[in-house]
């Protein structure tokens, strides 16, 4: 019969391991400020880290920095570590995606569809891309899941020079992180602990809809372009299928 000391050492162990990728508090209760990194240069960096919780992790790493942290998740995260460390995984993590575009092309993503990878999340991208333009659609993807995973190595596919790309990463690198997290932080500072959680998912939803403002913005306005463009059309073809008056 094993000994209990055994058991618990086992145990102890295998606590790690028991990790749930999709939680940030489980993430971050493990592996701290090198889990938070991770995800983020993850997500940006490797396409097939698009399933990753981006948003989330910034947010609760922000909540987890504040004073209320070794209350609501037991264990605390140092604020200037994340402001800097993680828009430094962010920017690299994006760059790396750009330079694997730049370098394989789309044979990256010659490959069958499957639970993780489809075609679709490749032609949003591209779509973004081509929608708003190089830099602004480089800001603009830090905010929207899944396409910020893809957009990176499309750029690099789509020949953004390198140079062009760093300056616009670097920006929506730093705007995207840095602002979740003190957003995170000062959440935290406001909302009782004891009702944190049931605000966190409504905040975060909040979160995306206000970074996806700009380009619903953008969208709303071309629609409205196309309807006019339409309707013009419609009352040239009118007035030329009226038959001439002769005086």
């Amino acid at each position: 019969m094993p000994h209990m000391g055994d058991v618990e050492s086992v145990r102890a162990a295998s606590e790690p391991l028991a990790v749930n990728l999709l939680d940030p508090k489980s993430l971050i209760d493990t592996f701290g400020l090198v889990g938070v990194y991770t995800v983020i240069f993850a997500e940006t960096g490797l396409f097939f880290g698009f399933f990753l919780p981006g948003d989330t992790m910034l947010f609760i790493a922000g909540i987890a920095s504040s004073g209320v942290a070794e209350h609501l998740l037991g264990t605390q995260l140092s604020l200037p570590a994340l402001l800097i460390g993680v828009p430094i995984a962010a920017i690299v993590g994006a760059q790396l995606g750009h330079f694997l575009g730049a370098r394989f092309g789309r044979a990256m993503f010659d490959r069958p569809a499957s639970r993780l990878f489809k075609a679709q999340y490749v032609d949003k991208a591209e779509y973004y891309f081509n929608k708003f333009g190089p830099a602004k659609a480089v800001v603009l993807a830090r905010f929207i899941p899944v396409v910020r995973a893809f957009l990176n190595p499309v750029a690099g596919i789509l020949e953004m020079p390198w140079q062009k790309f760093l300056l616009w990463n670097v920006v929506g690198g730093v705007i995207w992180t840095d602002g979740i997290i003190l957003l995170g932080n000062r959440t935290a500072g406001v909302i009782p602990p004891a009702i944190i959680d049931k605000y966190l998912l409504p905040i975060i939803a909040a979160i995306v809809l206000i970074a996806l403002l700009p380009m619903l913005r953008e969208l709303v306005k071309r629609l409205l372009a196309r309807r006019r463009g339409g309707a013009e059309r419609t009352a040239d073809d009118d007035t030329d299928s009226q038959p001439a008056t002769h005086r």
